[in-house]
């Protein structure tokens, strides 16, 4: 009995199988058992020259895989190393809240390298707070809008929003009115009360426990503030012994004054932390304060003082300084949001390096450098001791 049999042929660089199907009885079967020489001619293939496939088994999935490879690597590609970076801060590490902090304070550090380089116009301090308002709602605005969220945040969240928005400008408004009254330096150490007025704040609304490292990393860098201003103080202090019946008591109420600043300041750090997590979007915590600030420094700016046109050089110094600030908010709120809020204020001394070689002057070298000293120290082990967890409880 007479089987057929399958013939591969090599054709092109392709393995091709031919499968030719004989019928036993037929007189050709004959002719090939009497013919054996003769076979191989008379073999049809099922399918023609023209019709046969191409494509083999290896081919076939290669092509199945390569589509894939090409869209991961495009994918890859498009992404930037800023863009990769800047996620890995947002939200891709859980130094997050800590390196959010250490970037909001480096901003303000070049704010202020920026406005005493370029300052070649003196612009009055409701005015320039009105133009970073106003840079700030706008960015803040264009953003909230890009991403698709509710420029008023959540209906759970708006008092939040609110009371952030009206306690932060009453800080603002404070700080202002005693930075003028007072001496520069004065004004400064009052200012980075904040971040203990914030962990104290904390502590009360909030129930965040306070560990003795942490108090401790505070105390450290308040006393390096100490030690930075402290020669200038000194001086200051002596100075207005003289002149002391000219001012009367207008220093004890700017003292007060820039006291009050510094303690809504804390609770305004509190207000960030509960809004940015109840609505989940820390730049709705910046809108909501431009909302509110924009309008009222206008107000103040045309009822306390007079408004001056600035020249080009003085105005695109205004708007780098509103868009750093901006950048700086949105980056101070983030860090409130992930962080502890005794560890995040803590790092905001950072800013210290540079106000106090560009605002203390020169008495007192060996003081200003042991003050930087403790506060690299605190802020040093804030960052090594890593984010902490979060243990206060939640706000109704």
């Amino acid at each position: 009995m007479a089987s057929s049999s399958p013939e591969a042929r090599i054709t092109d660089e392709h393995l091709t199988l031919e499968l030719t199907v004989r019928d036993l009885e037929s007189p050709a079967l004959d002719d090939a058992s009497s013919a054996p020489e003769s076979s191989s001619d008379e073999i049809i293939p099922l399918l023609n020259q023209n019709q046969r496939p191409r494509i083999n088994i290896f081919s076939a999935s290669y092509t199945r895989r390569k589509p894939r490879e090409q869209v991961i690597k495009v994918t890859e590609t498009e992404i930037s190393p800023v863009t990769q970076f800047s996620s890995w801060i947002w939200s891709g590490s859980r130094y997050s809240g800590l390196l959010c902090m250490v970037l909001s304070s480096t901003l303000y550090l070049i704010m202020e390298l920026v406005s005493d380089t370029f300052s070649v116009q003196p612009i009055p301090l409701f005015e320039t707070a009105f133009m970073r308002c106003t840079i700030i709602l706008i960015l803040s605005y264009l953003w909230l809008k890009r991403i698709g969220q509710p420029i008023f945040g959540p209906a759970h969240a708006r008092k939040l929003l609110v009371s952030r928005a009206l306690v932060g400008y009453l800080s603002l408004f404070s700080f202002i009115f005693s930075i003028q009254m007072l001496p520069l330096s004065q004004a400064i150490v009052l200012s980075f009360l904040n971040p203990i007025m914030a962990s104290i704040a904390a502590r009360v609304v909030m129930h965040e426990k306070l560990k003795i490292t942490d108090i401790g990393g505070l105390a450290c860098s308040f006393f390096g503030v100490l030690f930075i201003f402290g020669p200038t103080l000194t001086v200051q202090v002596g100075s207005e012994g003289t002149n002391e019946n000219s001012k009367g008591n207008h220093h004890i109420y700017a003292f007060l004054l820039g006291l009050f600043s510094s303690i809504t300041g804390g609770i305004t750090y509190c207000l960030i932390k509960a809004a940015a997590k109840a609505s989940e979007q820390p730049v709705i915590t910046v809108f909501s304060f431009g909302l509110v600030a924009c309008p009222a420094a206008a107000i103040c700016m045309f009822s306390f003082e007079s408004f001056v046109l600035p020249a080009f050089d003085t105005l695109i110094s205004m708007i780098v300084l509103g868009l750093l600030a901006f950048c700086a908010e949105v980056l101070l709120a983030r860090g409130l949001q992930l962080e502890k809020i005794s560890k995040a204020a803590n790092v905001l001394y950072i800013e210290l390096w540079i106000v106090s070689t560009g605002k203390a002057g020169s008495p007192g070298l060996f003081s200003r450098l042991v003050g930087c000293l403790l506060v690299l120290i605190s802020v040093s082990y804030t960052v090594y001791m890593g984010p902490a967890k979060d243990t206060e409880s939640p706000i109704p």
